[in-house]
């Protein structure tokens, strides 16, 4: 039996009835989260690559490499931004919702924060706070 038209909310029509599915909130953070590392990556490859003589995990997740005292910490810096710019492209496609940008955004940097206290201890930088503030914040705000 067909529901009425006149029970059908217009945001239903428009975006469908909000199911709550976990494994489809866990598979958009974890493809979100890697879509985020392999851009940083890239970033990083050009924009630090060039200037070291060898990358490592260092440059992603040591609070350290994010200073304002070296060209090569300013790069880092840039590959972050370059990459929260990116990561607000990938939430458009995957997430479709700016009402969830903010959230998908902090659980990244929330990981993010997770990561780098498991290999290089809590970040002491008030420039990596800086960076990975205002990385949500791009991230967050370019989907609205």
């Amino acid at each position: 039996m067909d529901t009425p038209l006149s029970s059908i909310s217009l945001h239903d029509m428009f975006y469908g009835a909000v199911v709550w599915d976990p494994w489809l909130i866990v598979a958009q953070i974890v493809c979100l989260q890697c879509l985020y590392y392999l851009t940083l990556g890239v970033f990083l490859s050009f924009l630090v690559g060039i200037r070291v003589s060898r990358m490592s995990l260092v440059y992603f997740f040591d609070f350290a490499s994010v200073t304002t005292s070296t060209v090569t910490g300013w790069c880092v810096i840039a590959s972050f931004l370059l990459s929260s710019i990116a990561g607000a492209g990938y939430m458009l496609y995957l997430i479709e919702r700016a009402k969830k940008c903010l959230d998908f955004s902090a659980t990244l940097y929330i990981i993010h924060l997770f990561i780098c206290i498991m290999y290089g201890g809590w970040p002491s930088s008030i420039t990596w706070w800086v960076v990975n503030g205002t990385g949500v914040a791009v991230m967050a705000l370019l989907d609205v």
